[in-house]
């Protein structure tokens, strides 16, 4: 819904002026500049959002694994089977209901958090040069909410619950 304040369809036309198109190009920014340092060692950008995770929270169901990444779980599964051939993760059924399946790290994908997780602070530092701590603060806060408003709307709070869970954007 269109409140007074937001400019006309017309101010959308030129791409610059969207946010949702900065934030993908954004996005996408940040995705190659990972994949760059992380490709050496066997990771891909598709590979890295599954490891983030399951670095946090080894052992998930294959369903929690694709809720915590935010993808559907045909997704989910291509990425996993990508990451057992790589030698990544292993696959166990659940001792509790053979009908789930956990994904753990193999201790190559434990060691390689130590090496790969450097590289998460280089990007962010590249991508946010030029930036003071105050703007980033207030860039932060601003896309955590941002992020809060499309889980309200499509009442999909994955995102919202688990940042909540873990402490993220309650930091000045």
């Amino acid at each position: 819904m269109a409140k007074k304040n937001t400019p006309s369809v017309e101010h959308f036309e030129n791409p610059l002026n969207s946010f949702g198109y900065l934030l993908r190009v954004s996005f996408r920014s940040f995705s190659r500049a990972l994949e760059r340092r992380t490709l050496p060692c066997g990771v891909t950008s598709g590979q890295w959002r599954f490891l983030r995770v399951l670095w946090t929270k080894d052992g998930v169901t294959q369903r929690e694994l694709s809720r915590r990444v935010g993808m559907r779980e045909p997704t989910t599964v291509a990425a996993v089977n990508s990451l057992e051939r790589a030698g990544l993760v292993v696959r166990r059924k659940s001792n509790l209901d053979r009908r789930k399946i956990h994904v753990c790290l193999t201790a190559r994908a434990k060691r390689l958090k130590a090496k790969l997780m450097p590289y998460v602070a280089e990007v962010n530092e590249l991508g946010l040069s030029g930036l003071t701590p105050a703007e980033i603060i207030l860039m932060r806060k601003m896309l955590l909410k941002i992020i809060e408003n499309f889980n309200i709307d499509d009442g999909d709070s994955y995102q919202s619950s688990d940042l909540n869970r873990r402490g993220i954007g309650d930091e000045e």
